[in-house]
């Protein structure tokens, strides 16, 4: 028996998560991003939201996303500017680049593409990983897990 057959299957998608995020970032490193900034770019295509909204939606801290925004405002991806309604609110805004950039450096045949050989039957992968987030977020975070967005604090 080959020692990985006796890892708990909590071990084991928790080693080929590391080794997946390793070459997903290794691809977003292309454009300056991380899995956490992708996320960021892809609530934000939905429109402008406040710091706070985002943190909430990608489910990290407020402080770990305010360093997210700030390093994609300087690759220029978004704008921040402050609420007219309510000045202590800060706005977030894809620009035209971060649109550009999340479509090409999202993209799932790539994302994909990433798993090599190593999984046979990849929508059935997909459709169990699916399922697991949404059931292991809604105890964590409840609520939260509508087909929205879900990452972890870096």
């Amino acid at each position: 028996m080959d020692e990985l057959d006796r890892w708990a299957t909590g071990r084991l998608l928790s080693a080929a998560a590391r080794l997946v995020e390793h070459e997903w970032n290794a691809h977003l490193g292309r454009w300056d991003l991380n899995h956490a900034s992708l996320a960021v770019l892809h609530v934000l295509l939905a429109g402008p939201q406040t710091q706070r909204e985002l943190a909430a939606a990608v489910q990290v801290e407020d402080q770990t996303l305010s360093r997210t925004v700030e390093r994609l405002e300087r690759s220029g991806y978004v704008e921040r500017r402050r609420d007219d309604g309510d000045r202590r609110r800060v706005v977030v805004t894809l620009t035209r680049s971060g649109r550009e950039t999340c479509l090409h450096a999202g993209d799932v045949a790539v994302a994909e593409g990433l798993l090599g050989d190593g999984v046979i039957d990849v929508a059935a992968f997909r459709r169990s990983l699916v399922d697991l987030i949404r059931h292991l977020s809604s105890q964590r975070w409840p609520g939260a897990v509508d087909g929205g967005t879900v990452t972890a604090d870096p």
